[in-house]
């Protein structure tokens, strides 16, 4: 890189990490009309004279890792009566990120695109790439551990074209466009709705198909384990994995938009793109998206994506063979090697060993009693969840080089912070925009 270009970039972050947090937070706003834009018609046509910038490679890691770094070691559930002397089992990763998720389940990922192609950026499962207990964890120092977490799936921008159905009415004009960096988180609520099962046999619960009503075939027999008199809806514990997933998918976006505002790129959060589309099930071979298979059955309304083959797999199958396959490997996800409750994982306690090592395996008996419940779901519903998807996106966040000159002619003052005002000259050195 050229040194005048390396102390430009030293200097944005060093101001960058001296920003007020109620600056960025107070200041957010939308702001969707980047360099190159054009807006044809209507109140506030406006064709920007500017070309498209695409983000440096600096700032696509910093929003990235205000969506979904690792910050350390989360400090996982403090205390359960029914647990004690032992911790709760409930996490099913040992690294904390930008975003909280619910009980440390952590089913989420990022993926991206920009003008240099699809990405996958995968940091669930990566521990903690920084750790404030033996270092200052600095922006810097976060783009520096992450790096190596990037993906290239595709040398080509994902292909949205830019009409309904695939992007919403409102949004063809301004989404994925050239030099925009556009990021996708995506749920896995079958491995969700797992977590949550487990959590119910931990505490003594079960499930009934509400939809069907009708208990549960065989789970008389985990009755010592779990209440079958008193069993949760299915419906109830399905709405639940999508909506806890979702408050995940919400605050990974919300933190990226809060680091827009910091940096002074252009970009919004937002949900106008078809997620069928965006998973793979438009329906279009020339419209892979994310290139995720995807299942239809006369007993469904909509496509169900699973997931992409040694990318992003669901917790079902046919990524596994059966529910019991897919609950074995969660289990190994939580008690095996770097998870939450593994000895040798390292840890944000004075004694991490012994307060990992303190938590109870599932046994064979308590695997069999979730997987009975999940395979049930499977084999009623022919997919895992059965009521909502298996896989779900909610909302994206795009980031592009704002172009300040419409927002001079068409808003009052106030319309962006005096970090956009200031961003080409201090993240790039420039003077004019060009």
């Amino acid at each position: 890189m050229d040194p005048t270009q390396m102390s430009t970039e030293a200097e944005a972050l060093r101001e960058l990490a001296a920003l007020p947090l109620v600056e960025a937070l107070f200041g957010r706003r939308s702001r969707r009309f980047a360099l190159g834009d054009e807006i044809p018609d209507g109140p506030l046509a406006y064709r920007s004279r500017h070309e498209p910038l695409p983000l440096t490679e600096l700032e696509r890691m910093l929003v990235l890792s205000a969506m979904g770094g690792t910050t350390g070691w989360h400090y996982s559930i403090t205390r359960h009566a029914r647990y004690a002397p032992h911790v709760a089992n409930y996490p099913a990763a040992a690294g904390g990120r930008t975003f909280p998720s619910a009980a440390g389940f952590h089913t989420a990922e990022l993926f991206f695109t920009d003008d240099s192609g699809l990405y996958f950026f995968p940091t669930r499962d990566t521990g903690a790439l920084v750790d404030p207990s033996t270092e200052e964890v600095t922006p810097e120092l976060m783009v520096e551990r992450h790096r190596g977490r990037l993906r290239r799936l595709s040398t080509k921008r994902l292909h949205l074209p830019a009409e309904e159905p695939y992007l919403e009415g409102h949004n063809t004009w301004c989404v994925n466009v050239p030099g925009s960096l556009l990021v996708i988180p995506v749920a896995d609520i079958a491995q969700h709705l797992l977590a949550i099962l487990c959590f119910f046999a931990q505490n003594g619960y079960a499930i009934y198909d509400d939809v069907n009503d009708r208990r549960i075939p065989g789970l008389e027999r985990f009755h010592r384990r779990v209440d079958i008199d008193d069993p949760y809806p299915l419906t109830f514990a399905e709405q639940y994995a999508l909506t806890e997933a979702t408050a995940e998918l919400a605050t990974s976006c919300y933190g990226g938009v809060l680091m827009l505002q910091a940096m002074g790129l252009g970009g919004w959060m937002f949900d106008g793109i078809d997620r069928f589309s965006m998973l793979g099930a438009s329906g279009d071979p020339e419209v892979p998206g994310l290139g995720f298979r995807y299942d239809e059955d006369e007993r469904w309304s909509t496509p169900n994506p699973t997931g992409r083959e040694g990318v992003f797999e669901a917790y079902c199958p046919p990524h596994y063979s059966d529910m019991a396959a897919a609950v074995e490997a969660f289990a190994q996800r939580k008690f095996g090697p770097g998870g939450p409750f593994h000895r040798e994982t390292p840890g944000a306690w004075t004694d991490s060993p012994g307060f990992r090592g303190s938590a109870e395996m599932h046994d064979d008996e308590f695997k069999a009693c979730v997987a009975l419940q999940a395979q049930y779901v499977f084999d009623t519903f022919g997919k895992f969840p059965g009521t909502v998807p298996t896989l779900f996106i909610m909302n994206y966040v795009q980031a592009h080089h704002l172009d300040t000159d419409f927002y001079d002619r068409f808003f009052k003052p106030g319309a962006y912070l005096r970090t956009h005002a200031t961003h080409l000259q201090k993240w790039h050195g420039r003077n004019e925009k060009g």
